[in-house]
């Protein structure tokens, strides 16, 4: 199985590994659009990989802070005390750019790599709209979504965005 991601139709598909279509779902990638720069907030292209799975057992809207659950669980209360958070909620995919100096270690000197920049692919507030552009550069799920697909995902999936 691998994930291919869309930019431009702001999908994500689970493909099984003879090219068909497992799973499809609404998202929301960066607000900013696609690009590689360290501090961009933009949506990496290019061929990655899941590093890392995180929040396995955690309970549906956990709120997550550097990749840690807070034992938080979000709602709107929560966002009313702390409007500055980026809320990364449920579970995390954290993903690492495997292409040298697309989205993996520098280029010209400026560092490139999706892992650094901790692009996830992870959970969001039910009222986050799916289907267009809103992240600071992470690719944003329904709760529900990102529980089903982090059960069916391994750490080393191959992930690919494309604009």
């Amino acid at each position: 199985m691998y994930i291919q991601i869309s930019i431009s139709s702001q999908l994500l598909t689970l493909m099984d590994n003879a090219d068909q279509r497992r799973l499809q779902y609404l998202i929301s990638t960066a607000k900013n659009g696609a690009g590689e720069a360290m501090d961009s907030e933009c949506t990496p292209r290019g061929k990655h990989i899941i590093a890392e799975k995180i929040g396995a057992g955690c309970a549906v809207n956990a709120v997550f802070i550097g990749r840690i659950a807070t034992g938080e669980v979000y709602a709107p209360a929560l966002r009313e005390r702390h409007p500055e958070r980026d809320w990364i909620l449920t579970r995390i995919l954290w993903l690492s750019g495997i292409e040298e100096g697309r989205n993996k270690g520098q280029n010209n000197g400026k560092n490139l790599d999706s892992h650094d920049r901790y692009i996830y692919i992870h959970g969001a507030p039910d009222d986050v709209l799916m289907g267009q552009p809103g992240s600071r550069g992470c690719v944003r799920m329904r709760n529900a979504d990102i529980i089903e697909l982090f059960d069916l995902v391994a750490e080393g999936t191959n992930v690919i965005i494309n604009e």
